[in-house]
């Protein structure tokens, strides 16, 4: 390469003359292809722009997979929300609670400020772990269920929150184990009713809650 040529100013430019390059035999076929075709041809690619659709954007789920996620996916979200919320009522059960004792005591300044944060924080805790536990509960027979059965439906919604009634009060006597069984189908059964009369008041085109 010589001097001259590297001393001159860059151009995107094509090139005309003795310095054009030649054109290969593979990119000549393209030109044809794109004459074939009436479609210009990307020189990035080499594909016809008309072959790709130009449609609403689509995804891609495996054979035989539903497009909603499973009891698996949707165990974390649960178990996370859970906490959280406890945490929060928790918080604010233990800052009334806080308040009335401190008001009781007759205490103020520092003592007053570390009582309430103690108050807080234990209630809090104690809140989030409990509800914590019941959301593993509740997801480790529902993950267990859509395994077992196949399926995911109402009927594992009902029966994963028997059961975790069921267990979380089970060190407690029979009778407060079957409490909690019926505590957990009152409340999982409530939730089925109220997912049945939301997708009812959908398929009617109706906003409202329309109950059974």
């Amino acid at each position: 390469m010589s001097d001259d040529y590297l001393s001159k100013p860059l151009s995107l430019a094509p090139t005309t003359g003795s310095d054009e390059p030649k054109t290969s035999s593979r990119f000549s076929n393209v030109t044809s292809a794109s004459t074939t075709f009436g479609a210009p041809i990307s020189p990035y690619l080499n594909y016809d722009p008309r072959f790709l659709q130009q449609a609403q954007p689509e995804f891609i789920f495996p054979e035989g997979a539903t497009k909603q996620r499973g009891r698996f996916e949707l165990a974390f979200s649960q178990i996370g929300s859970s906490v959280m919320v406890g945490a929060g009522i928790g918080g604010v059960a233990g800052f009334y609670n806080g308040l009335r004792t401190t008001k009781a005591l007759q205490q103020t300044g520092k003592l007053w400020r570390t009582q309430m944060l103690n108050h807080v924080m234990k209630q809090g805790s104690g809140t989030a772990n409990t509800l914590g536990t019941l959301a593993v509960m509740y997801s480790g027979f529902g993950v267990l269920l859509q395994a077992v059965r196949g399926e995911d439906d109402d009927i594992n919604t009902v029966v994963a929150g028997t059961a975790t009634g069921l267990l979380y009060k089970s060190t407690a006597g029979l009778r407060k184990c079957a409490i909690g069984g019926a505590v957990g189908l009152g409340i999982s059964g409530l939730y089925c009713l109220a997912q049945l009369a939301r997708a009812n008041a959908a398929s009617n085109g109706n906003s409202g809650m329309k109950f059974l």
